[in-house]
């Protein structure tokens, strides 16, 4: 099969399509990436999703709207690569963007994503997957982190505890160990915090720490480092989950009232120092002995570098570029394409020993295309592996 996969995740900043090949190989899945990109949102678009982001009321028009731009959006990337590749979809999986994630005393109550997908089918006439959370959420699961399912596939079960790192807007580990069931998590934030206060800092200019150059201008402060470390959610035990309705600008500011001498500077370096934290003493809690990490925070160098600090020598921390061939950019694009073919094969998109759900389930809801949907026989067992083919580096559109 050929599926393009399209994810939006928790920065809000832009929309990431891989084109994948999937071809069982005997008991294995063999994925090939011809072509991946970032494709960042139009200024206005990204600027209203960041409106439903806060806890404050929106217009249920707003609402609407961005559900409409985001699909043409989604339309219009899908078109341009499949024009540029010459290849033909079988399927297109769109994750959508979150804009809920409602959490009451650690049990998911809703999940809600935005980007119509009619749209997409429309205009290329390919069928598409959308909604892949709400399933396990009704089953009594977390709806997160889908990733580990990939994760799973691609190390198996390695001898020393290895943790799949994912640096978003909030950070996810998934553990993976000999004779351990998969656990995956989020860890707290990675990027959410730190673009916060990148915006503010640049006066508007930037939505996020470029290069790390700004945390990298501050010292960590202590007092606020420990606030911040002090929030209850970090205690909780796996499975959870977190989004930017708990880590939102009115989150921050009620820590920052409380610690007023700082500079912007010292803020963000502190910030960047909770990532690193939490996701060390989450890598800690677990055994972990090395991180293999994926997302925009790995183009952070001072968010690595805090992190590779946190970890230790003795816990190699490398990208997924660098340990599995797997561009860092297209990770999650191809985690859809994956949850895809699982999918329309009638076999389960995630692991109830990660998302804390009474069973595994299919994920999504299919969109037909131009023809009629005719679904495979589903197959007996999911693949053991999945194998990487051929994976160029993504490409970024301006």
């Amino acid at each position: 099969m050929i599926i393009v996969g399209l994810m939006t995740g928790t920065s809000a900043d832009a929309l990431d399509v891989a084109l994948v090949e999937l071809d069982p190989a005997g008991e294995d899945l063999a994925l090939r990436l011809p072509a991946s990109r970032e494709v960042p949102f139009e200024p206005a678009l990204r600027a209203d999703i960041l409106r439903l982001l806060t806890p404050e009321d929106v217009p249920l028009s707003l609402v609407s709207s961005v559900d409409a731009r985001l699909g043409h959006a989604a339309a219009e990337a899908v078109e341009q690569v499949l024009a540029e590749t010459g290849a033909a979809a079988d399927l297109i999986v769109f994750h959508g963007q979150t804009v809920r994630h409602d959490v009451e005393d650690g049990r998911v109550t809703a999940t809600l994503q935005l980007g119509q997908p009619a749209w997409i089918a429309e205009r290329t006439g390919v069928p598409v997957l959308s909604d892949v959370r709400s399933r396990d959420v009704v089953a009594g699961g977390q709806g997160a982190p889908l990733v580990s399912m990939l994760d799973h596939l691609l190390l198996g079960e390695p001898e020393a505890p290895t943790a799949l790192l994912n640096l978003g807007g909030i950070a996810n580990i998934t553990v993976l160990a000999a004779g351990r069931a998969p656990l995956a998590f989020d860890t707290g934030p990675a990027n959410a915090l730190i673009d916060l206060m990148a915006h503010r800092l640049t006066e508007g200019r930037e939505g996020c720490d470029r290069d790390g150059r700004l945390a990298a201008a501050g010292d960590v402060d202590a007092g606020l480092l420990a606030d911040l470390l002090a929030d209850p959610y970090y205690a909780r035990p796996a499975p959870k989950s977190t989004g930017k309705e708990q880590l939102h600008a009115s989150y921050l500011d009620g820590y920052l009232r409380r610690h007023p001498h700082l500079s912007g500077h010292e803020v963000i370096a502190t910030l960047t120092a909770l990532t690193a934290r939490t996701i060390a003493d989450a890598c800690r809690a677990h055994g972990v002995t090395a991180v293999i990490a994926a997302g925009g925070g790995t183009r952070n160098p001072t968010l690595m570098g805090m992190l590779a600090r946190e970890l230790g020598p003795g816990v190699p921390l490398r990208t997924t570029d660098e340990a599995l061939g797997l561009p860092e950019g297209a990770k999650e694009a191809c985690l859809m394409a994956l949850l895809g073919w699982l999918s329309w094969h009638g076999l389960p998109g995630s692991l109830p020993s990660v998302t804390g759900a009474a069973r595994s389930t299919i994920a999504g809801r299919l969109s037909p295309g131009a023809a009629p949907l005719r679904l495979p026989d589903p197959l007996p067992r999911p693949p053991r592996r999945l194998l990487l083919h051929d994976t160029p580096p993504p490409t970024e559109e301006s």
